[in-house]
């Protein structure tokens, strides 16, 4: 009895098989402690084939789903739905602080942000859950920091926003950035400094509390880099070439040209997201490599248009005063516009209607010329924004900010001069989070990535909510109005429609990797293959695996799929070339090596694969994006170098490589095939004891491993211990009721105990098991026929013919269980056959002779 240990997969696994089916951070072996040391894949942190993805309460997430429902993906897609509904409502309570409780703008951001297509991947691809969980505590955070600015004297605000920053980091790196949106609040809506007074922050007592808060918000930010520095060891991760390519290019014109392009190719997919895919590597971006490519004007649009905008929001701010920090409340006054972000969807009721109070008039004015007229001075905005703005419009609009002020919680959010404080926070909602991804301060492991934008797309929704909320106030008329609500319904409604025909994409395997095939071909059509293959669409499989590699002819990883492919149709020679082709392009791709030496065991190329075996086993594996997979393969090299030892009968040799073997083994190995081959080495040798210690070992790593429990039970039968030997036989049957190879074993231990009609009834179980198993027929045949029942073992003799027609055994044995049946004429037939196969049988010979002469005995009986 043998384990054979083959690794016949992919050997790219995808994110999401990486993040939770291989990943022993889920199982409920793995001390929870354990993942704050280990990376989103399980690898150690400090390993240099880490992607150093920090995201431990993100994988805690995972376990507490494989706990609920194992690895059944409805619980995991589930779990991503319900937190993109409770960030939705979320963020459009966040939008409602913003917009001081307007409908419309509060509206078209909550709608917006849910709605939006781009969100798809970080949706429907469970490994998205990282984007939006750190979106979770991203706005939990911000929003517990507002309310801090607000209510100063309660510091358990600011300490639980620092709670919150430090879990949206801890679920996806970049929710750091909560911190730097923290600081900008405080900094510029709350005290609304202009970035050339910031050193007044150090020198004037009355900006303590935003010194007190700033420094709590840089002090975190301190400790969490640093741990985060520290705990992935100090060192970058190392991504391949076709990851980021732009990377990877010796050109200092291509990289600054196509990283300046990669923010406003992001940008443009918030603004049109037609065009998405699972995967922007390899060439799905090519890169720029002259100023004359025409892409360079979207860059140059893209960043005049967002200097533009940032002149803007400087001089907006230059033109406003320190905010009402006079105020010992620090609460919203009637002094602050929230009252006209209030009511500016009542269609015109307060702005457009005539009015018989005076001072609504004035009011009216106020806000309509402060929202018209780019050239007022500095001390008329003061007066704006001060004393004198509220004294004069006490009068009439006095049940209007009440109510504002009493009804929603407008922090320092402050409408007038142009929407400026909302303009900053949307637009460093947008910029600051993306960030990480811009590869200003190091490079990252993507071109695109949809669902990075998850975070920064709030800024986004936020902007255009400013932008449409400004179009509607200015449209004089209903009919304007509602054609302006009409047209943004109907884009929601697109948007909408986009995102359920996307997510029906992500829906099946087949349909994300067909979508994808007009962005990334390459990629698209290796993994389509992929899945092709596993629906046993074999032809097909191998076409896209062709066809990816047209696009990409050094594409280790499809070579080595191909070569699989090759394999289990027994096409060795063409599967020995897809191999060396994936060591050539990637030569520590130790998958191909195991398969390699697999094949050409296959083929008899013994030498050749021993030395294929050793090699593998000595592959570096710094680097490597799955460590653990390199590192297991490594151990399999060996496994199967003993192995080829152990079937030549070298049971000394094999014994060696399985000790090397247990002695390099990582500890995330599963051993229990290897102490179970060990022991069947020893028991080989006749060394009985070693031989149970080792089948002891393998069952004590593995209760349930059905080929211990075999292997162990054949041994105690050797050494005499029959009964022993039968509860080990019987407990792998309960264990495996429907194993066949449980059955065969069984029954040949109650036929070496002469246990005859047991035996064929075991056997018979076994055949209805497995019908096409040879040896499983030929056997139970076998004990029928020891059994004395006669017919029934002629019936499995012919079967066993069918099944192997150029098998001599099984025709002498047809011929001869015919030959007992008194069917003469059949036996000659089939003995007839079994001499064709082998002419010098002299059994086979001896038997025909009998038959014959049994013939002709008849013969002359019928003539008498």
């Amino acid at each position: 009895m043998k384990d054979f240990f083959l690794l016949a997969q992919n050997s790219v696994i995808p994110e999401g098989l990486r993040a939770i089916k291989t990943n022993q951070d889920l199982l409920p072996s793995t001390p929870i402690g354990q993942l704050f040391y280990n990376d989103f894949w399980g690898t150690p942190l400090t390993h240099s084939g880490s992607h150093k993805s920090y995201r431990p309460l993100c994988v805690l997430t995972f376990r507490l789903n494989y706990a609920l429902g194992g690895f059944d993906p409805c619980g995991y897609h589930f779990f991503n739905i319900l937190l993109h509904a409770i960030v939705s409502a979320l963020f459009t309570q966040f939008a409602a602080a913003v917009f001081c409780r307007s409908l419309l703008p509060t509206l078209v951001a909550g709608l917006l942000f849910a709605a939006h297509p781009i969100h798809t991947e970080a949706v429907a691809g469970v490994v998205g859950r990282a984007d939006v969980g750190a979106c979770l505590f991203f706005l939990l955070s911000l929003m517990s920091y507002m309310r801090y600015c607000k209510y100063r004297d309660k510091k358990g605000y600011l300490y639980i926003c620092l709670i919150l920053a430090a879990a949206s980091m801890l679920t996806k790196e970049h929710g750091v950035t909560v911190l730097v949106l923290c600081a900008v609040y405080d900094t510029f809506i709350v005290h609304k400094l202009h970035p050339k007074e910031i050193i007044v922050i150090l020198n004037q007592k009355k900006y303590r509390p935003l010194r007190e808060g700033l420094l709590h918000l840089g002090g975190t930010a301190v400790i969490l880099l640093a741990m985060r520095f520290h705990l992935m060891g100090s060192k970058p991760p190392d991504f391949a070439p076709a990851d980021n390519p732009a990377s990877d290019s010796d050109s200092f014109l291509t990289r600054t040209l196509t990283f300046l392009y990669l923010p406003a190719f992001n940008f443009w997919l918030l603004l049109c997201p037609r065009w998405l895919s699972f995967d922007w590597s390899m060439e799905s971006i090519p890169l720029l490599t002259s100023p004359l490519d025409p892409r360079n004007i979207l860059s140059a649009c893209f960043y005049g248009a967002s200097v533009h905008f940032l002149v803007y929001l400087s001089r907006s701010l230059s033109l406003q005063k320190p905010s009402a920090l006079s105020g010992s409340s620090g609460s919203c006054s009637c002094s602050s516009s929230c009252c006209s972000w209030n009511h500016r969807l009542q269609l015109g009721k307060h702005y457009n209607n005539k009015s018989n109070s005076s001072n609504s008039k004035h009011f009216t004015s106020a806000i309509n010329n402060n929202n018209n007229n780019n050239n007022y001075s500095n001390g008329h905005h003061r007066a704006m924004n001060g004393t004198s703005f509220t004294n004069s419009a006490n009068g009439g609009s006095s049940h209007l900010c009440h109510t504002a002020a009493s009804s929603a919680d407008c922090h320092y959010f402050n409408s007038l001069h142009h929407n400026t404080d909302a303009v900053i926070m949307a637009t460093s909602l947008l910029a600051f989070p993306f960030v990480p991804a811009t590869n200003l301060f190091f490079y990252v492991g993507f071109v695109v990535a949809e669902r990075v934008l998850y975070i920064p797309s709030m800024g986004f929704c936020l902007l255009v909510a400013i932008g449409l909320d400004q179009l509607y106030r200015r449209q004089e008329g209903l009919l304007r109005k509602r054609v302006l609500l009409s047209i943004f319904l109907c884009l929601v409604f697109v948007m909408s429609v986009r995102t359920v025909r996307r997510n029906r994409d992500w829906w099946h395997e087949e349909n994300l990797y067909r979508s994808g095939i007009h962005i990334n071909p390459p990629k698209a059509y290796g993994n389509l293959a992929n899945i092709l293959s596993s629906q046993g669409k074999k032809a097909e499989a191998e076409w896209a695996y062709k066809k990816a590699l047209t696009y990409r002819s050094n594409m280790a990883d499809v070579h080595y799929n191909l070569g699989i492919l090759q394999q289990e149709q027994g096409r060795y020679e063409e599967a020995l070339q897809s191999y060396k082709l994936a060591i050539q392009f990637r030569p520590r791709l130790a998958m191909a090596h195991l398969n390699l030496g697999l094949v050409l065991g296959i083929l008899g190329r013994k030498e050749e694969a021993a030395e294929v075996y050793r090699h593998c086993a000595e592959l570096d594996s710094s680097g490597l994006k799955d460590p653990k997979m390199h590192e297991t393969t490594k151990i399999s090299a060996l496994f199967n170098l003993g192995r080829l030892y152990a079937d030549d009968g070298s049971y000394k040799e094999a014994i060696q490589v399985y000790q090397e073997a247990v002695q390099k083994m990582p500890d995330h190995y599963q051993p229990q095939s290897l102490y179970n081959m060990m022991g069947e080495a020893f028991f080989k040798l006749n060394k009985f004891e070693d031989a149970e210690r080792w089948y002891q070992q393998a069952l004590r790593a593995k209760a349930d491993h059905i080929p211990a429990h075999l292997t162990y039970a054949k041994l105690l039968s050797k050494w005499g211990r029959t009964s022993e030997a039968e509860k080990w036989f019987l407990k792998a049957k309960e264990i495996a009721p429907n194993d066949s190879s449980v059955y065969q074993h069984y029954g040949q231990f109650l036929t070496e105990n002469e246990r005859h009609l047991e035996a064929a009834q075991i056997y018979l179980r076994a055949a209805e098991l497995a019908p096409d198993e040879y040896e499983i027929i030929f056997n139970a045949a076998n004990t029928l026929r020891q059994a004395g029942k006669n017919a029934d073992a002629e019936h499995f003799y012919q079967i066993a013919v069918k099944l192997r027609p150029n098998e001599v055994t099984s025709h002498m044995n047809l011929g001869a269980m015919l030959h007992v049946n008194g069917k003469l004429l059949e036996a000659e037939s089939s003995y007839l056959e079994a001499l064709r196969l082998k002419p010098d049988d002299a059994i086979t010979q001896n038997n025909l002779q009998k038959l014959r002469n049994l013939l002709a005995q008849k013969r002359m009986h019928s003539r008498r």
